[in-house]
C-alpha cells in the first residue's frame, strides 16, 4: 500500500467529521494518512483494532457475517461511515478497483466531537493551545468530556509581554495556567544560581503543582516572547482538573495493584528514598518528573507515593496529564503507617 494525505473536501463527506470548520478539516489533514491498496485485494484484512476505516475513493465488495454482499462506493453512502464498525460484521472484503481508505484513531474521533460539541465554532478555541495536536497528546488531552464546557466557560485570557514574570519562587499558588501563544521559560535557584528548568510552548500547562500540592511555588516562570495565556482559579481547577485526574488507592488497594504488576513511584528527594523505599520502587523526585515524560515505560501502571501525599499527588497529576496510568497512594506512607495493626510491619 502507498500512503497519500486526504483533502479536506474528503474529510468533510465523512460521516463523523461533517460538522467541523473548514480549519479543523485542514488540521487534521495534516495529521491523516490515506492507503491506497490494488484491485483484487482485501484491504480490511489484519487492521489494527481502535482505529476506524472509511473507503474515500474505489470501489469495495464486501461480504458480511452469516451472509449477504454489498458494493460501497468511496465517498457516498456506506462509504462515509466506519467499514470496520458495520453491523453484521464484515468477514470479506474484496477491491473491485483500486481503492483508497482512510484509518482514523478512535480516540481521535472522541476527542474532536467533544471539543467540537464544546467549542460551537467559536474561533478563540481552534488554535494555540486548543490545536487537534494539543488536545490529543497535550496537557487538556486527559480532561473528562463531561468538565470540557464548563472549563472553557472559567478561562480567563491574559496578555503576557516579553520579558514579564507571570509565577515568582515563593508566592502562593493561586492559578493553573495553560499556553495559548508565546514561548516562557521555567526557572529556579538553586545554590543561589538560576537553573534553566524547562521551555514552554503551547499547549503546554504550568502552575499546577503548587495547587495539587497545596505548596508555595517552587519555581519561576517569566515570558521569553509575547504571548497569551489562559488561567483559571485554584478552586475551578480543583474542581475541574485536579480531582478527576488523580485516581486514589488506599494502602491495600496500592499494594494488591503492585502484585498485579504495577510499579512503585517515589517521588521524595533521594535522601529519603535511600531511608525507607519501599520495594522495587522507583524514584523520580518531583522537581525531575517532567524530565521522565519521555523515559518511563508508558505501558505499565505506577502508584505514585510520599510521605504525605502531597508531593505524590502534584507528581500523578502531572503524569495523569501526559496519559500515564498512575494511581496516588492516599495520604503517603504516613497514613499508612498509622493505619496498619499494631506490631506489624507496613510491608
Amino acid at each position: 500500500m502507498s500512503d497519500a494525505r486526504p483533502t479536506p473536501t474528503q474529510l468533510a463527506a465523512l460521516a463523523p467529521l461533517a460538522g467541523l470548520t473548514p480549519e479543523r478539516l485542514a488540521e487534521l489533514a495534516e495529521l491523516a494518512l490515506v492507503e491506497r491498496a490494488p484491485r483484487g485485494s482485501d484491504p480490511l484484512r489484519e487492521r489494527q483494532p481502535g482505529r476506524a476505516l472509511f473507503l474515500v475513493q474505489g470501489e469495495l465488495l464486501l461480504s458480511f457475517e452469516g451472509g449477504g454482499t454489498v458494493v460501497v462506493v468511496g465517498g457516498t453512502g456506506e462509504g462515509c461511515q466506519a467499514l470496520n464498525r458495520a453491523r453484521p460484521p464484515i468477514v470479506r472484503s474484496k477491491a473491485i478497483t483500486d481503492v483508497d481508505l482512510l484509518a482514523l484513531d478512535d480516540e481521535l474521533l472522541e476527542v474532536l466531537a467533544t471539543w467540537d460539541h464544546a467549542v460551537k465554532n467559536d474561533a478563540r478555541f481552534v488554535n494555540g493551545a486548543f490545536a487537534l495536536k494539543n488536545l490529543k497528546h497535550g496537557a487538556l488531552a486527559p480532561l473528562p468530556a463531561a468538565h470540557v464546557e464548563e472549563l472553557l466557560k472559567r478561562f480567563e485570557r491574559i496578555q503576557v509581554a516579553r520579558g514579564e514574570v507571570v509565577i515568582r519562587e515563593g508566592d502562593e499558588g493561586d492559578y493553573y495556567y495553560l499556553v495559548a501563544a508565546g514561548r516562557l521559560q521555567v526557572e529556579r535557584v538553586v545554590g543561589g544560581a538560576k537553573v534553566l528548568l524547562a521551555e514552554l510552548k503551547s499547549g503546554d500547562a504550568f502552575g499546577e503543582e503548587a495547587l495539587v500540592s497545596e505548596a508555595k511555588r517552587n519555581a519561576t516562570v517569566l515570558a521569553l516572547t509575547a504571548g497569551e495565556l489562559l488561567r483559571v482559579r485554584r478552586h475551578d481547577f480543583n474542581e475541574l482538573l485536579r480531582e478527576p485526574l488523580l485516581r486514589r488507592l488506599t494502602f491495600h488497594e496500592a499494594v494488591q495493584k503492585v502484585g498485579g504488576g504495577a510499579s512503585w513511584l517515589d517521588v521524595r528527594y533521594p535522601s529519603e528514598y535511600q531511608h525507607d523505599k519501599l520495594p522495587g520502587a522507583i524514584n523520580v523526585p518531583l522537581a525531575e518528573v517532567r524530565n521522565m515524560f519521555a523515559v518511563l515505560d508508558r505501558s505499565r501502571e505506577y502508584v505514585a507515593y510520599c510521605q504525605s501525599g502531597r508531593r505524590s499527588a502534584a507528581a500523578a497529576f502531572l503524569f495523569a496529564q501526559r496519559g500515564f496510568r498512575i494511581w496516588l497512594l492516599e495520604g503517603g506512607l504516613k497514613q499508612a503507617a498509622e493505619r496498619r495493626p499494631a506490631g506489624k510491619k507496613l510491608w
